[in-house]
């Protein structure tokens, strides 16, 4: 397993001390720079590590108090530091979208990955097969959603001749109109006898997501996890769940509906085997300042705990042309802005170092290299101070960036965490 903390900072990565060239990345966490102080240059992305603990913590709790399994999607950061800190904090496994995620994760030492999609290259699936061979303590879960999918799995499958079939889940369309997934009951068990003709592949559940829904509100998702699970246990009713896979997969919740995931898994009657009721919800770690902020299920359940949000991207002013108008150094290379642009939320004053709010400053648009900023007559600022901004959409945000210092309320850096998009 490859050892992060041993890679030698250089140019690859954005922002860091240009003082620090050559050191490992454990040397430069050890050191305990300032971010503002320590030699960082702008724009540099931070992480809260007060934040990050907080929420892997709430997670962990939450999904404990429901009875859930969880493999969050680590699509999310592709961080493995963090990959495995979910893991330490009780994860089943971590979820993957593609192939080349799964790969990053097995290099790294994860044993358990739900792959949420079919999977119907066969060079991946050899790739998977002789993981499945050469490591009895791997498991993989993968998708089926289509008689023909089964077909050109089996045959990859065969050709590679595994030691062990693979598992997998009919996925169930969230809607008529959804994003992937078999679309009704019966042409779920076209694919699932399709999957028993095959030798090559096992049938050990059913799955889904809500999240791409056209339309979802509570209980129309609601309506669907219960299809979900009425197909389940139809499944078992009929005698698909071989007694030998031991458990019962039934699997969706993304990041935000998993209050309706946790109220209608806790519905599910006996089966003949036990369930695994496995959530996979992902922006969770570093939650935000736009999506996950307005959409998290923890706004309708605030009994139940509160999210963080994690990044403050930082940059400084470079260009104060007009009273209403200002100019940073950040832009589209460095801030997520596919669904929100980033929001103002403090300045760092250069001449004193003091944090204050962002009163009178917003965001108005993004260049490749700069901020574009509204500034009121409230707005004290001023060439070389620099703006913290939020942002919108963990997903997008982590994979601008190989090398993220995590740092505390008091702006020490105390790790690096490495991405791998």
């Amino acid at each position: 397993m490859p050892d992060l903390a041993s890679e030698r900072v250089d140019h690859r990565f954005k922002a860091l001390p240009p003082d620090a060239e050559g050191l490992t990345v454990g040397e430069l966490s050890a050191q305990r720079r300032n971010l503002f102080t320590g030699g960082y240059t702008t724009p540099v992305l931070a992480l809260s590590a007060e934040s990050v603990e907080h929420n892997l913590r709430l997670l962990e709790t939450y999904t404990e108090r429901h009875g859930l399994a969880f493999a969050p999607h680590g699509k999310t950061s592709m961080a493995p530091q963090l990959l495995h800190r979910q893991l330490d904090r009780g994860a089943w496994g971590i979820t993957a979208a593609v192939p080349h995620q799964a790969r990053v994760y097995r290099a790294h030492g994860i044993a358990r990955i739900f792959l949420a999609n079919e999977l119907v290259d066969p060079v991946a699936l050899r790739w998977f097969a002789g993981e499945l061979d050469s490591d009895p303590d791997f498991r993989l879960v993968c998708y089926v959603d289509s008689v023909r999918g089964v077909e050109l799995m089996d045959e990859a499958l065969r050709a590679a001749s595994p030691s062990r079939p693979v598992d997998v889940v009919v996925e169930l369309a969230a809607g008529a109109t959804g994003r992937t997934g078999v679309r009704t009951e019966a042409e779920c068990a076209a694919v699932a006898d399709a999957v028993a003709a095959t030798s090559t592949l096992r049938l050990v559940g059913v799955a889904g997501y809500e999240g791409t829904m056209p339309g979802a509100d509570a209980d129309r998702v609601r309506e669907w996890l219960r299809r979900l699970v009425a197909l389940a246990a139809d499944f078992d009713k009929a005698g698909r769940f071989d007694p030998a896979v031991g458990e019962i997969v039934v699997s969706a919740g993304g990041s935000e509906w998993f209050d309706a995931v946790a109220e209608v898994f806790a519905e599910i009657p006996g089966l003949s085997l036990p369930v695994l009721k496995l959530l996979r919800s992902g922006a969770y770690v570093s939650h935000d300042d736009g999506q996950y902020r307005d959409r998290t299920p923890f706004n309708r359940i605030p009994e139940e705990g509160a999210l963080q949000p994690a990044f403050r991207l930082w940059s400084q002013v470079v260009s104060r042309p007009t009273a209403e108008q200002a100019f940073t150094n950040a832009g589209k290379r460095d801030a997520a802005h596919d669904l929100h642009l980033p929001e103002a939320q403090v300045v760092r004053d250069a001449r004193s170092g003091e944090i204050r709010p962002a009163e009178g400053v917003t965001v108005t648009g993004l260049s490749d290299q700069h901020t574009w900023l509204a500034t009121g007559p409230d707005a004290d600022l001023e060439v070389g101070d620099w703006v913290g901004m939020g942002l919108s959409h963990p997903c997008t945000i982590f994979d601008k960036w190989q090398l993220i210092p995590v740092v505390e309320a008091d702006g020490t850096v105390v790790d690096h965490i490495r991405t791998f998009f």
